[in-house]
């Protein structure tokens, strides 16, 4: 990524100072009630602008059950891309997000639209809790394996453990995502719109492992990652043609198979 790109990024912050009881609402309101009317004028009002001035597309979402708990695993480049995520998803989405978002405006959304706070710089076990909750309700969670926005242009080389924790502790299939495209959706003031494509991944699912180690979270998570990465390099390979292209082809071999 070219170095007028990375002046664009911010600064990461990587410790909020605010205390636990602060983000104790959002998780007691997260645990007790699903998203409301919020989560859907926001999902109304940003989807013709992500499909209009991104013309963002997806590919596989049928990959995601339209029931049942659910883990969503994507790269992550940019704030956006909990919004491209929820565009092409008819469940509701409850994200894990750094805990820096939840300031005005964002916080009134995010309490509404039950997204899940997670505390910068601290082992923050609440917010497990929660989205292990919303997993066992029959909740869908979408979580970054890389934990944070990469701040080079490229993808992570490794996952953090927190994917891989929440896979184990809640036996949940996880969809491995590419965002591809976001890069640089932070440079609307250069009137810079990339196209975005996302690409969902057949669903991994790890047994149940009460009490596995954080060697164990560490395998699962770079297993899961090592899948994100892969889906990613064939939407830069290939290109949104190449791969919709190559789905349809295998989906009428699939349909073929099936009738004889």
């Amino acid at each position: 990524m070219a170095d007028q790109d990375l002046t664009q990024i911010k600064a990461q912050v990587y410790k909020d100072p605010r205390p636990a009881s602060y983000f104790d609402r959002y998780h007691a309101r997260g645990r007790r009630r699903k998203p409301d009317w919020v989560y859907g004028i926001v999902r109304l009002v940003l989807t013709p602008y992500l499909l209009i001035v991104h013309r963002a597309r997806c590919i596989g979402s049928d990959h995601v059950p339209l029931e049942g708990p659910v883990i969503v695993a994507p790269n992550h480049f940019s704030f956006l891309d909990h919004f491209f995520v929820a565009v092409f998803l008819r469940r509701y989405v409850r994200f894990m997000a750094k805990s820096q978002l939840f300031a005005f405006p964002l916080k009134f959304i995010f309490l509404h639209g039950g997204v899940i706070p997670v505390r910068r710089g601290q082992r923050d076990e609440e917010a497990f809790v929660t989205a292990e909750q919303i997993l066992r309700e029959g909740g869908l969670v979408t979580i970054y394996p890389e934990a944070g926005r990469s701040r080079t242009g490229k993808l992570s080389e490794h996952a953090k453990p927190g994917v891989g924790r929440l896979a184990l502790d809640s036996g949940a299939p996880v969809v491995p995502t590419a965002i591809h495209g976001t890069l640089k959706a932070r440079n609307w003031k250069r009137l810079q719109f990339p196209k975005v494509t996302l690409l969902f991944g057949e669903p991994v699912t790890f047994p149940a492992e009460e009490g596995a180690s954080r060697e164990r979270h560490q395998e699962v998570a770079d297993e899961i990652f090592a899948r994100v990465r892969e889906l990613y390099a064939e939407l830069d390979r290939e290109g949104r043609k190449g791969v919709v292209k190559r789905d349809r082809l295998q989906r009428r071999a699939a349909r073929r198979a099936a009738t004889t």
